[in-house]
């Protein structure tokens, strides 16, 4: 049989071939490269057989007559229904349509109403249509986001996503959520900042903090006037939360805690003005400690010392750096959920907050399918 890449060579050769009957994608991205079809490389794989040598145990066929019969037969079976919508999602790859996935795997709009169906997309056009217009490249290699960048993700109200509308967000559902995030990974930079933002910096404020609280803080963050960041890891602590180090020591007037100690690869940790901190707090046992959550703000506490930020090898535009807290006083009403309670608030951000770096890559793998697959044979 024909290898690989012999195979590849005689697709190749032949040129573009007009796409499947059928194949479509969602968007509506330009086809710029025909998808080879079936019947094309049945007839391709014919033709490479007849040129094998009689005696070859490989050879298909010494009919080349024979042979091409046999990939006009093979043509007519693979032929898709003109709707492939109808097929199952996997198979309507194969035919080059994303079809199928659209209507049986998405997870939107079929669980919003018709109504908000039609919100969100009047939402995303000029979101996807400005994410087109980025610096990508200038970002990446300035390594910041520019002012004007920033402003504009202000105007599209990018930063109070899923903070309820009365404090001045959007009050999106997840669901919706899920769909503005898979516009996000056009530019990796604004995605991270984006989403550390809001997936994690201030999901606990949303998930767990008193009313008070949240008037305090959230409608600065929605607007992005603020950023936040999610400060959890440090030198010798990775995603494991029970292993924090940063001590937040009661005060003797009962008032507050004072923060001692280092936070690493904090992203945003350089532009946030709100920080959700987690460190160990003394329990009623002497010696032990638990994990607390804090809200700290700079604008109210002293202490907290950005480091310089991390050359990156990628994402570069994003702000990842050390924080430091030096004597960082933190008054008891802002702690976040109870005191020895932090645990439980870490694993209910983290977990809530995930799904939405999961709407992203999958919103790029579409975007990769929709531009290479659909488009076909610069695969080859």
């Amino acid at each position: 049989m024909a290898s690989p890449a012999a195979f590849a060579r005689i697709l190749r050769s032949r040129g573009p071939l007009s796409p499947p009957t059928g194949a479509i994608f969602s968007n509506s991205l330009p086809l710029s490269t025909p998808t080879p079809t079936c019947a094309a490389a049945a007839a391709a794989a014919a033709t490479f057989g007849a040129r094998r040598t009689p005696g070859s145990t490989h050879a298909m066929s010494t009919d080349a007559p024979a042979a091409a019969d046999k990939g006009k037969k093979a043509a007519r079976r693979v032929e898709g229904p003109a709707d492939l919508s109808t097929v199952s999602p996997i198979r309507g790859l194969f035919y080059g349509s994303l079809a199928s996935y659209e209507r049986h795997c998405r997870p939107y709009p079929l669980s919003l109403s018709p109504d908000a169906a039609t919100t969100l997309a009047e939402m995303v056009a000029p979101v996807e249509a400005w994410f087109k217009t980025v610096p990508s490249a200038r970002i990446d290699e300035e390594h910041a986001i520019p002012d004007a960048v920033m402003d504009g993700m202000r105007e599209l109200g990018l930063f109070g996503l899923q903070i309820p509308t009365e404090l001045g967000g959007l009050g999106l559902s997840n669901t919706a959520y899920a769909r503005m995030a898979e516009e996000f990974v056009m530019d990796p930079s604004l995605a991270v900042t984006l989403m550390a933002h809001q997936s994690i910096g201030l999901k606990g404020i949303i998930m767990y903090g008193t009313p008070e609280q949240k008037a305090r803080y959230l409608p600065k963050l929605a607007s992005g006037e603020q950023l936040a960041a999610f400060a959890l890891t440090e030198p010798t602590t990775g995603s494991d939360a029970a292993s924090v180090r940063l001590r937040a020591d009661p005060t003797p007037d009962g008032k507050g805690f004072v923060l001692n100690g280092q936070k690493m690869w904090i992203s945003n940790g350089g532009i946030a003005r709100t920080y959700t901190v987690f460190a160990r707090t003394p329990t009623a046992t002497p010696g032990e400690t638990k994990l607390t959550a804090f809200i700290v703000n700079r604008d109210e506490s002293t202490g907290i010392v950005p480091g310089a930020p991390e050359k990156k090898l990628g994402i570069r535009g994003s702000n990842t750096c050390v924080v430091n807290f030096d004597n960082c006083f933190v008054p008891r009403e802002n702690v976040l959920g109870e005191v020895n309670g932090g645990f439980k608030v870490a694993m209910g951000i983290l977990n809530n907050g995930r799904f939405g770096m999961g709407a992203a890559s999958a919103g790029g793998l579409r975007k990769l399918i929709g531009a290479y697959c659909v488009g076909g044979a610069r695969l080859l």
